[in-house]
């Protein structure tokens, strides 16, 4: 690190935990963002302010008007611009020396296939099912930290699923790509606004645990948030032996 990076970021050194060494991690780490609306405004920014080295955000969407209620990345001149563009711009208006890969594209299963496997973590700050169960697929495929974040209304949910920890599950083993979801969209339920603030910090906190090598992960822990009355729940999560996504690719790995 040079004397500009030292004083940058100066308040993560001096944290006994992660420190010069932790940072340097960081430095030279590369997430994938999956999303960038209200989860993923606040994950890119923190990533892109803690100094994760490389950032790639993934969203075919363009900035709405009715965006700029929650999804903080945004601004009303963008109005029309590509979310995924738009939040590069914002990163790199605070950090130029992260490098923010903005990708204008679906989260199918090919590209995700890709970029997973070039990730050091993923993060999905998706707001659908299928993409969901997308983006862990490729997770459990490359044996990547999925840090996974949902929010609708007042409600939200928070979890880390790592199959690189033996009996750790994915996100499948918990909610299975063959049960029946009812899709709730913020177009037709709303959602309460700093609710994703809330939600997409903790998913960025988790991520750079991750990245920098430090604290305990939430694997096997599932969070959940009501913030009519700000009180949360934590639910023990398991690995499932029957997971259609994850079981057979682990006794593999096990054989």
């Amino acid at each position: 690190m040079d004397d500009q990076q030292l004083l940058r970021y100066s308040r993560h050194i001096l944290l006994d935990e992660l420190g010069i060494e932790g940072q340097r991690r960081l430095l030279a780490a590369h997430a994938l963002v999956i999303g960038a609306g209200g989860l993923g405004s606040p994950v890119a920014l923190y990533l892109g302010t803690a100094g994760v080295g490389r950032i790639t955000i993934v969203d075919h969407d363009q900035v709405d008007l009715t965006n700029l209620q929650r999804q903080i990345a945004h601004q009303l001149s963008r109005i029309g611009q590509p979310k995924a563009e738009s939040a590069r711009q914002s990163i790199q208006a605070i950090n130029p020396d992260v490098e923010v890969v903005a990708r204008v594209e679906r989260a199918d299963a090919a590209l995700l296939d890709t970029l997973v496997a070039e990730a050091d973590v993923v993060v999905d700050c998706s707001d659908n099912f299928s993409t969901r169960q997308a983006v862990n697929a490729a997770c459990v495929a490359h044996r990547r930290p999925l840090v996974s974040g949902a929010a609708v209304g007042f409600d939200a949910q928070l979890s880390v699923y790592d199959t690189r920890i033996a009996d750790a599950p994915c996100y499948a083993c918990v909610f299975p790509p063959e049960a029946t979801v009812q899709e709730t969209a913020c177009a037709t339920m709303g959602v309460f606004a700093p609710l994703v603030g809330i939600i997409g910090s903790m998913q960025a906190a988790e991520a750079l645990k991750l990245l920098a090598d430090i604290g305990s992960p939430l694997a096997g822990r599932l969070l959940l948030l009501d913030a009519r009355s700000m009180e949360w729940t934590q639910i023990a999560v398991q690995r499932s032996a029957h997971c259609t996504v994850c079981a057979h690719r682990r006794d593999t790995e096990a054989g």
